[in-house]
């Protein structure tokens, strides 16, 4: 068991009374945790697999807005969006970007009256909409957005203008809108960087990943190693519930259930496709753009790839699931609509990735009409229950910080801190001009300007704390063809929280999803945990085995395709990634 692992279960067998659990170690449950954790509040945070490795690590990647919520006449959500976007862009700016939108438009009235029908909670499946309500729409998103304005206000182009900024646009596209929301590169690290804050400033509260909870027969609770064979008793004053779309499901296993189905989610599947021409004909923008059947679809730039989303299908209950290819088609389908001449196959998906978000129950007959909006819904009994309903990335500190005071009432104890203003890891003092940082350290620890470049994009102003470890260490040497280390990796491993090699490949590092990965990396990062874990060989091999299959499974990256990228084949062009050096001039231009 790794040092930080045995330390943490040792704090919990000397004392396991806690003023509250948080079940579930996605972001919303991070946030709730940390948001506790500084007011005070002795907190354990519980998470059954690792941390931010469900719906946490498959949403679209944008932080954004809801321009698309007005349709619902969500005007509250909207603005509450907006604003935690805005928290974020200025929190974490070593992760979260502006992110420069276009909307194809192919008509000039089409879908006002649904639009309307919809503002008013009339309207079903939207229409077509032309320029008439997005022009509309993006008048009022600005409007919701002025008070702090930080993002350019949307403008409009006819077709000579629109067809010269894209010239490779559908030719049916009229008009094109645009307008700005934000992108985060590493949602998984995001998370990550907000644990070791909150174990810094409160290191009384504890977060464990591969643990569950349990109800004794004697309406205690006990908690339960899932990577090892130990078990101790745990005594809340208040439990959250922010298990996301097992939310139902927790309710029933750790408290008196409410008697009603809570949530209703629905899958979103997405790719990650190596894919230049599409990505030169983006410009630098997202398109955001509408499907035949009146889905909203995505396309953006994404780390020298091309991401592209997403499908939003209705489950019966909640399970792992996996991006499945009538789903591949169908985004696939969709992109052929703006980018005619453009023609991009399976071929070129490298990554491919679903989840199933976290909405509250809903009769809605479409699915873009299920609000994204969230709620609290308390529980009595000797242990009150706090169940946080539906919630999206964008707005998880928002909804952490009603959780977190919906508990602090319970407990009778006051807040002493606000977060909304609370820079996140590597965010904290992040220069005005990254590149320049990126250049100092590149100068300070003789690294490469790509390497520098990198090491800023990942970890913000904590870059210098990582290079210094890599230098320190000795024997740094690149992890395959990548701008990762060995070193890199190593400190990963101690600082992070790691158990497994999914863990770093796909959570810890962006090595899977930008098509990096491949079975020579698999094969060192395995070396690398087993040094640092004195791994035997057998379980290091079961380690690999293990990710291999997992990418298999519910990513779409064969063996196969990780052998070609071991021989050099067309998968395993060395791409540009975020880590570039002038991934910071994508601020606001």
């Amino acid at each position: 068991m790794p040092a930080i692992r045995s330390d943490l279960w040792d704090s919990l067998a000397e004392d396991g009374r806690f003023d509250a659990i948080v079940v579930g170690g996605g972001v919303n449950g991070i946030g709730v945790f940390r948001d506790l954790a500084l007011q005070g509040v002795r907190v354990l945070l519980v998470e059954r697999n690792d941390f931010a490795s469900g719906c946490s690590a498959a949403p679209s990647r944008m932080i954004h807005g809801g321009l698309r919520y007005l349709e619902n006449g969500e005007l509250a959500l909207v603005r509450e969006s907006i604003a935690e976007r805005d928290a974020l862009l200025a929190n974490a700016p070593h992760m979260v970007h502006p992110l420069p939108t276009m909307i194809p438009i192919t008509s000039v009235m089409s879908g006002a009256f649904n639009a309307a029908a919809g503002f008013l909670g009339l309207g079903s499946k939207p229409s077509a909409r032309g320029a008439l309500p997005i022009k509309a729409g993006l008048t009022l998103y600005d409007r919701l957005a002025r008070g702090k304005r930080t993002l350019p206000p949307h403008a409009f182009f006819g077709a000579a203008e629109t067809h010269a900024r894209w010239p490779a646009l559908t030719p049916a596209a009229r008009f094109a809108a645009t307008y700005h929301d934000a992108w985060i590169t590493h949602p998984e690290r995001l998370c990550i960087e907000m644990l070791a804050d909150t174990a810094a400033a409160a290191p009384g509260s504890v977060a464990l990943n591969y643990a569950e909870l349990a109800r004794t027969d004697a309406g205690g609770y006990v908690l339960h190693d899932r990577r090892g064979p130990r078990t101790t008793p745990v005594a809340p004053r208040v439990m959250v519930h922010a298990t996301g779309a097992w939310l139902d499901q927790s309710a029933e296993a750790l408290a008196s259930p409410p008697g009603e189905r809570l949530v209703g989610g629905t899958k979103g599947s997405h790719l990650i496709l190596d894919a230049p021409d599409l990505e030169a004909a983006l410009a630098g923008h997202m398109v955001y753009f509408e499907n035949g059947d009146g889905r909203v679809c995505i396309v953006f730039p994404y780390l020298g790839r091309v991401l592209a989303g997403s499908t939003d299908i209705l489950v019966a209950a909640p399970t792992r699931t996996r991006c499945e290819d009538d789903e591949r088609d169908y985004i696939l389908a969709s992109l052929a609509l703006v980018f005619p001449g453009i023609a991009v196959g399976p071929e070129q998906v490298v990554f491919s990735y679903s989840g199933i978000r976290p909405l509250p129950k809903s009769n809605a007959r479409f699915t873009g009409r299920i609000s994204r909006g969230h709620a609290l819904r308390r529980l009595d009994g000797a242990v009150p229950q706090i169940l946080m309903i539906g919630g999206k990335w964008t707005t998880f500190r928002a909804l952490g910080e009603m959780a977190a005071d919906a508990v602090l009432a319970e407990l009778g104890a006051p807040r002493r801190i606000g977060t909304a203003d609370l820079a996140i890891g590597g965010g904290r003092d992040f220069p005005a001009d990254p590149n320049a940082y990126g250049a100092a350290l590149a100068a300070e620890f003789a690294v490469p300007p790509a390497r520098a470049a990198h090491l800023v994009g990942l970890y913000g102003t904590a870059a210098g704390d990582v290079a210094r470890f890599c230098a320190e260490k000795g024997g740094d040497a690149p992890l395959g063809h990548t701008l990762y280390t060995r070193n890199e990796i190593a400190k990963i491993i101690r600082e992070e929280q790691v158990e497994t090699l999914a863990d770093i490949a796909l959570r810890r590092t962006l090595l899977a999803i930008t098509g990096e990965i491949s079975l020579a990396v698999i094969g060192e990062l395995a070396t690398i945990l087993a040094a640092e874990r004195d791994l035997a060989p057998e379980a290091a091999a079961a380690e690999v085995a293990a990710l291999v299959q997992e990418l298999e499974t519910y990513y779409g990256v064969t063996q196969a395709t990780l052998e070609k990228r071991n021989m050099g084949g067309p998968d395993a062009r060395e791409h540009q990634s975020s880590h570039e050096p002038d991934v910071h001039q994508r601020r606001l231009p």
